[in-house]
């Protein structure tokens, strides 16, 4: 496992916590608005924290935060999440985890073991266009199995879920979302989010830009879906 990037103290990644954010290098998506290219092109990418410097970290830190963000990248994509997270979440910490819902197994032993408290999942877009956006091959079965999860688990239990989508005007229009939520009936809380090109995109060669803040404003309230 590879912890390739660290903001050291977040207050907008936990809703209502000070967290750590960690961002584990490797993903099964190619998705072309993604921002952490560096982590997803490649997996092997030398650490900026090794798991013990961290763990220490975390022991200084315990008065100043309340949580540890695991975001990438893919998280789920490795064997030893669990274990990690088990060690975090012993130290008194909670733990919020961010996937795009690929791996339904891990997502489920982890829940059924306690050992998460918020999970964000990524919704890239309508079914029938999912490989296309995300630019890989896609079992579709395993997204609808962890969006399911999510929202069962949302209703019986104390588990805070959301489900976000990055809104390109070249990749989504309003008739796409709306398509989406009614896939994805009772949803948690569904966040979009406006694209933001940092300087650096995966997909470089693409064409990708954001819908105004009005626009997104508008879409929102008549998708009756929050916007960040």
């Amino acid at each position: 496992m590879n912890i390739s990037g660290i903001i050291k103290s977040s207050f907008i990644d936990y809703p209502g916590k000070i967290c750590t954010v960690i961002f584990l290098a490797g993903c099964n998506f190619r998705c072309g608005y993604c921002h952490n290219p560096e982590l997803v092109k490649d997996n092997h990418i030398s650490p900026v924290i090794n798991i013990n410097e961290f763990i220490n970290f975390l022991n200084k830190r315990k008065k100043f935060l309340d949580a540890v963000c695991i975001s990438g990248g893919e998280p789920t994509i490795y064997p030893d999440l669990p274990h990690l997270i088990k060690k975090i979440k012993d130290m008194g910490f909670e733990i919020k985890l961010d996937t795009n819902g690929t791996n339904p197994e891990v997502l489920k032993n982890l829940i059924g073991e306690g050992l998460l408290d918020y999970v964000a999942m990524d919704i890239k877009g309508p079914l029938d266009r999912y490989g296309a956006i995300v630019r890989h091959s896609v079992d579709l079965a395993t997204v609808r199995e962890s969006a399911g999860l999510l929202i069962q688990k949302t209703k019986e239990s104390r588990l805070n879920c959301e489900f976000r989508t990055t809104v390109c005007r070249e990749l989504l229009t309003e008739s796409d979302l709306k398509r989406m939520i009614d896939e994805f009936p009772c949803p948690p809380k569904w966040f979009l989010q406006a694209f933001k090109n940092p300087g650096e995109i995966l997909d470089q060669g693409g064409i990708y830009s954001a819908y105004s803040k009005n626009e997104m404003k508008e879409m929102g309230r008549r998708l009756c879906v929050n916007v960040r």
